[in-house]
């Protein structure tokens, strides 16, 4: 039967013994999940959403580790691994997202109706999202150490907030182009296969999705390790895992994939073929 065993002297990486039914269910979501979206990359060929595939990898990697980590709880490797991943694999889902709002104001011509100017907008989440993900990644594994324990959560903390304060000016980027959109609709806005409104509220959907996970990270580790956040698995799975799995499922119905089409190899060809069928229908 496994048991909770300390890393080194008193010192306990867990403070519970990892569930392993949970861990096993949700990695089978994950893997079916990826899988999946790793299949529309290759049929879409857009690239852009290469970041989110590589996500659902990262979880399915997180959810292995936590799949082992239940009778291995005195392993600070499988400690880390799972760790990391579980808390990378969202970074990369908010990049995908990032990328993706730029390209669905290409598709319509309204730049100008975005709030940061299109050259800059998605440079600067992506950039907001690699500094999240560049210190979530290395203070993680300070979280591995006793010693270092406590500042590699604060660290972590810290990065996670970075994390909340770009999605939550995300969000408001995205609600003002909707609105200008909405008041001033360029041609574009009509085309179907666009269908920019539907694209812009899958945009909510998974981007709430990933805040709450993330709020819930903040409040996780700033309680330390003997709040009630880290010491009850079951709010990881519930504010975490649960959530993520539907962010997977959102995108891979209301896949993006047909906007890289529609904006390449020149802006021009949507523009013409809206004309075209406007005319063809007087």
């Amino acid at each position: 039967m496994a048991q909770l065993k300390p890393y080194r002297g008193g010192y306990y990486l867990w403070e519970y013994v990892p569930s392993l039914p949970a861990a096993i269910i949700f990695l089978i979501l994950f893997v079916a999940a990826t899988t999946f979206h790793f299949w529309k990359l290759h049929r879409t060929r857009a690239w852009f959403c290469l970041a989110f595939s590589l996500g659902g990898l990262f979880e399915v990697i997180g959810y292995i580790g936590r799949a082992a980590a239940h009778n291995a709880t005195d392993s600070v490797i499988v400690y880390a691994i799972q760790n990391v991943f579980l808390l990378l694999g969202p970074t990369l889902f908010a990049a995908t997202v990032y990328m993706t709002l730029g390209r669905i104001i290409r598709s319509v011509h309204a730049e100008k109706h975005s709030l940061v100017r299109i050259n800059w907008l998605t440079k600067t989440f992506v950039m907001g999202d690699v500094v999240s993900f560049v210190v979530q990644g290395s203070a993680s594994g300070l979280m591995a150490t006793g010693d270092k324990a406590k500042l590699g959560s604060n660290i972590v903390v810290a990065s996670l907030l970075i994390q909340v304060i770009m999605f939550g000016l995300f969000i408001v980027t995205s609600a003002v182009f909707e609105v200008r959109m909405r008041r001033s609709p360029p041609t574009e806005a009509f085309d179907q296969r666009i269908n920019w409104i539907s694209r812009v509220h899958t945009l909510y959907a998974v981007s709430a999705l990933i805040l709450i996970r993330s709020i819930f990270r903040v409040v996780e580790y700033a309680a330390g390790n003997d709040g009630y956040p880290l010491t009850h698995e079951w709010m990881l799975y519930v504010f975490d895992s649960v959530l993520m799995i539907i962010c997977m499922i959102i995108w891979g119905i209301w896949y993006p994939g047909s906007l890289s089409r529609l904006i390449e190899p020149s802006q021009e060809i949507v523009t013409e073929e809206v004309a075209g069928i406007g005319l063809k229908g007087r």
